[in-house]
C-alpha cells in the first residue's frame, strides 16, 4: 500500500473508502478539469478513477495519495504518479 508522507503542514497518505465524496466533488469542478481533460467528471467516471488509485499502488508500487493537513485532517487534494498506458508522443516509456 502506499506509504505515509508527512511534512510540517500535511500528509500525504492513501485514499479510504470515506475519501470519495471529496474526490467526486474535486473531479466535477469545471475549474479543475479544464486542463486536465477538458470536462468534469460523471460520478460513474470519478469512481473509475478513484479505484485506479488503489490498483496503481496494489499491481505497479507506486501511485496516487490523498493530500489532508495534518492538524485538521482535512482533505486538500489529491497528487501523485501514474502509469496509464496514454500513446503519446515522445512516449514516456516505463516512466511513471
Amino acid at each position: 500500500m502506499a506509504p505515509v508522507i508527512e511534512t510540517a503542514r500535511l500528509r500525504l497518505r492513501a485514499h479510504r473508502l470515506a475519501d470519495f465524496p471529496d474526490s467526486a466533488a474535486m473531479w466535477a469542478d469545471p475549474n479543475v478539469t479544464r486542463y486536465i481533460g477538458g470536462k468534469p467528471l460523471t460520478n460513474e467516471e470519478a469512481w473509475s478513477k478513484f479505484l485506479r488509485y488503489t490498483g496503481h499502488w496494489e499491481m505497479l508500487g507506486f501511485g496516487f495519495w490523498v493530500v489532508e493537513e495534518r492538524q485538521t485532517s482535512a482533505w486538500v487534494g489529491e497528487v501523485g504518479l501514474a502509469d496509464f498506458r496514454r500513446e503519446m508522443e515522445p512516449p514516456l516509456g516505463d516512466f511513471p
